[in-house]
């Protein structure tokens, strides 16, 4: 006996979904642009392939960077999706001894129970002992339920895993979510009746369990058991139809977009393929809600990336919550699948934004002198203008011959007109600017801004290396051309979002502060650096919620009582001014500070 009416369920869920997934795949490659649908072809021939099944192994089967993050929520995730994988590869092994034939039908290996229940023994099993097939499968169900517990238990006890909140589930969520935790319980009970019904057929666990409830049950075990096959099969139906409905439909999508970044397939400036597959691989795991400030620090707990995310596949965004977001980067670094999300929001701004032609003849026009390095303030450091005279004073203590750029009236960088979502806008002002860069025959360029740092090295396409200033004035001293006496102070450091998560640039602010100062420890800092709160990304939130959000980050630089905050931002070291308790400065005073 090879079928039963009770598979038709599992069998039809199987087929729709199937279809449903390679529908929307075909759609997503066919939509790329013809330069990524190239790499795409090239990378199904590449060695990237490989590199791509390597990431697919251990970020969607065993979720590694989850268990860096946390080791509990690493473990849940990883009993469904990799225990899930050996019971389907275990099975298909079993099934095919059984039944000797390379290929069976789809639902005999998950049925495979019911259809074999006898005492013949399989290569690899032993007499005295459970069978190697009985007892593995039995175990990897131990393991994938040990999972759901952890599960259940999360929906109602998210302080134990590390979380103060877990994410909402709209309908579709929610049947697929009880059709999940329902799958494993109704095999298990389903393979326990029929080897109790039998008395042989089960592992240590399903055997010695079914021989419990024949004992204890007073119906005919055969039909309950049948029973529970029906319900098997139903809710692995179920849940296969809910899933391209429902935030589940990131099981196969993830793997899509793991294919595409190792091809080289990656965030466009308006909405693409990419950014669908980006919003449909969210598992809504809520793990970026507890980082973001937004809600740990002002109280604003409906704009978070998992619940923005939702509205972009609902096709629900609504303007005020596209513009409130720190775009600070905390939720993209923690986010265990690794979407864009400060992408996905800008993209998402530019359709409440119109795209109006500015006139930029008001930009100095004059002849641009001749230097080997550029210095560009930036909008930020002329408000704080102790900084652009730190760096000055340094450059002429090292001999460095530059030219100040911005010195006559600061001129916008134009990432603040991309994070308002004004793209249009942003790129004529770059045309504007990067024309006068090259005018100036300059070997180097050195910013004190980050967000200048930032968009100079990503979107200008500049002919030559761009530096934030601490890196420079680092390499400075290496090379000896300034001599530096140390403060014997003991200041908190900083990491301002767009140099730090933005831009990955942590070691050289240190290394350098640590030449003039004593830098003690900061419990959130590196990747983990909390927003100022002065950020340019937000639009919409009013002062009282910026200063909440200061407040936080001020209090977790202050813990080990510094004597001063230095930081490598204008616009943090003007939010914090406000409020921290000891002086805040910029790294490049410090330097300028300690020459002799």
């Amino acid at each position: 006996m090879t079928f039963n009416l009770f598979v038709l369920p599992f069998l039809l869920g199987l087929i729709f979904l199937v279809a449903s997934v390679s529908r929307r795949f075909s759609r997503w490659i066919a939509g790329l642009e013809e330069e990524d649908r190239s790499r795409f072809r090239k990378g199904l021939r590449s060695r990237n392939l490989l590199l791509a099944l390597r990431e697919i192994f251990f970020e969607s089967l065993l979720h590694r960077r989850m268990f860096r993050r946390n080791r509990l929520l690493g473990y849940m995730h990883m009993s469904f999706a990799f225990g899930w994988l050996l019971l389907i590869l275990m099975g298909n092994m079993e099934s095919r001894i059984y039944s000797g034939l390379y290929v069976n039908p789809p639902y005999y290996p998950i049925f495979l129970k019911f259809f074999i229940h006898d005492k013949r023994v399989l290569p690899f099993e032993i007499f005295t002992v459970p069978g190697f097939f009985r007892f593995s499968m039995d175990l990897i169900l131990l393991f994938i339920l040990s999972g759901l517990v952890l599960a259940i238990i999360k929906r109602s006890r998210s302080r134990w895993f590390g979380m103060k909140k877990t994410t909402k589930h709209q309908l579709t969520d929610r049947v697929a979510l009880t059709c999940l935790w329902l799958i494993f319980p109704a095999r298990l009970l389903a393979e326990s009746f029929t080897a109790g019904a039998y008395g042989y057929g089960g592992g240590f666990i399903s055997q010695h369990l079914g021989n419990l409830l024949a004992y204890l049950w007073p119906f005919s075990d055969k039909d309950i058991a049948y029973a529970f096959w029906w319900l098997y099969s139903l809710v692995l139906g179920i849940f296969f139809v809910t899933l391209p409905y429902s935030r589940y439909m990131h099981i196969p999508t993830e793997l899509l977009l793991i294919f595409f970044r190792n091809f080289g397939i990656g965030p466009k400036k308006e909405a693409s393929s990419f950014s669908e597959v980006e919003v449909f691989s969210c598992p809504r795991c809520g793990v970026c809600i507890d980082v973001c400030q937004l809600n740990t620090a002002a109280g604003i707990q409906d704009i978070q990336s998992v619940y923005f995310i939702e509205t972009i596949r609902n096709q629900s965004v609504r303007a005020d919550k596209a513009l409130q977001c720190l775009v600070c980067g905390r939720c993209q670094e923690i986010c265990p699948v690794g979407i864009n999300t400060d992408s996905l929001r800008v993209i998402q701004r530019k359709k409440f934004k119109k795209q109006q032609f500015s006139d930029f003849s008001y930009l100095p026009d004059n002849p641009v002198p001749r230097a080997e390095v550029i210095y560009f303030a930036g909008c930020m450091t002329h408000l704080m203008p102790a900084i652009h005279r730190s760096v000055e004073g340094i450059f002429r203590a090292a001999a460095v011959p530059y030219v100040f750029l911005d010195r006559d009236g600061s001129v916008c960088c134009g990432r603040p007109l991309q994070l308002a979502g004004k793209e249009d806008q942003a790129r004529q002002l770059m045309d504007a600017n990067r024309d006068r860069i090259r005018r100036t025959g300059a070997n180097l360029m050195v910013t004190s801004c980050p967000i200048c740092y930032r968009i100079f090295r990503e979107e200008y396409r500049l002919e030559i290396p761009v530096l934030h200033h601490s890196q420079y004035l680092l390499e400075l001293v290496k090379k000896g051309k300034i001599p530096l006496q140390t403060c014997f102070r003991k200041v908190a450091y900083h990491d301002p979002c767009e140099l730090g998560r933005g831009s990955k640039l942590y070691g050289s602010p240190r290394e350098l502060l640590r030449k003039v100062a004593d830098l003690v420890e900061v419990q959130e800092d590196d990747k983990d650096s909390l927003c100022c709160g002065g950020s340019l990304g937000v639009l919409n939130i009013d002062q009282a919620a910026r200063d909440k959000i200061t407040r936080q980050a001020v209090e977790n630089l202050m813990e080990n009582n510094p004597e001063m905050l230095v930081t490598s931002c204008p616009l943090c070291k003007k939010t914090f001014s406000k409020i921290a308790p000891v002086e805040v400065r910029d790294i490049a005073e410090l330097v300028y500070d300690a020459l002799p």
